[in-house]
């Protein structure tokens, strides 16, 4: 008679740490670049691809320049991290200005009673809205 032989196959399961890292290196692109810097007097996180809204520039701009930002105070890339004192030299971040524009109004009102003192104005902060391209 013929002899049948038979293998009993085994599945492998990964480890789980392998399938962490494993996931963290097909997520690795231009989304872990990151940086924060600082324009009008606050910071800001951003990454490529990003849309915000900073406080106006002075000078001459029109939507579509090219703005240069060279105050960086941190860039990161995946695990590395590299830090300013206080900026980043040669770290520079640029962006394309997308719209020029001001928010909605803001009414301030000063009262006092009984002596028949009533101020009101409007005020309206103007913007920039800009859209990071690359950090360096």
């Amino acid at each position: 008679m013929a002899e049948v032989r038979t293998h009993k196959v085994e599945a492998t399961k990964a480890e789980p740490k392998e399938l962490k890292t494993e996931l963290k290196q097909k997520k690795a692109h231009k989304a872990d670049v990151f940086a924060v810097f600082t324009t009008g007097g606050k910071q800001y996180l951003v990454r490529p691809g990003v849309t915000l809204k900073i406080e106006k520039i002075l000078g001459e701009h029109k939507e579509g320049d090219t703005i240069e930002f060279d105050q960086v105070l941190v860039s990161g890339e995946g695990d590395k991290l590299t830090f300013g004192v206080p900026f980043i030299s040669g770290g520079a971040i640029s962006a394309t200005l997308t719209k020029i524009g001001r928010h909605k109004t803001i009414d301030v009102i000063k009262y006092k009673q009984k002596s028949r003192y009533f101020k009101k104005n409007g005020h309206r902060q103007p913007y920039f809205e800009v859209r990071i391209d690359s950090i360096k």
